[in-house]
């Protein structure tokens, strides 16, 4: 069982973890906004090149944890911007293949060359980042335990 110092330490890093998260956020939009480009869009679009040719509404939606409602409409902006191209995988099929323009493409390197994170993280050591992101991906497997069930 846990004791109310340790609930309220933990609500304190729940605070404290969402304004970091919420504050790198906003410093990458400000800086990708320069460049015409949505903060969520980016990283779809980066999901996307990394699945290559196995793309697909699901596989997006899985990687990015998002629902396939979601991550559709957003392909058809995406698809009315000229960033991607939504393909039918097969005549008369429903399964839909989604394929980077170079437009997207473009859009992902620009984002790829901004310092904000590079400049929000640089008080952190190798060792430091990367203890960092093992204590997030913990954090978010035991999450998803709540979330699943």
């Amino acid at each position: 069982m846990v004791n109310s110092n340790t609930s309220e330490s933990n609500f304190e890093l729940w605070l404290s973890f969402g304004k970091a998260h919420h504050s790198v956020e906003l410093a990458r939009q400000k800086e990708l906004n320069q460049y015409g480009i949505p903060h969520r869009q980016t990283h779809i679009l980066r999901t996307i090149k990394d699945l290559g040719s196995n793309a697909t509404i699901g596989k997006i939606a899985k990687e990015v944890d998002r629902k396939q409602h979601v991550i559709s409409s957003q392909t058809i902006a995406m698809e009315r911007d000229g960033l991607i191209k939504r393909i039918r995988a097969k005549p008369k099929s429903s399964l839909l293949k989604i394929e980077l323009t170079d437009k997207g493409l473009q859009m992902i390197e620009s984002a790829r060359k901004s310092k904000s994170f590079d400049n929000i993280f640089s008080f952190l050591n190798d060792k430091e980042r990367q203890k960092m992101k093992e204590t997030f991906d913990r954090m978010a497997i035991n999450a998803e335990k709540y979330v699943s069930q």
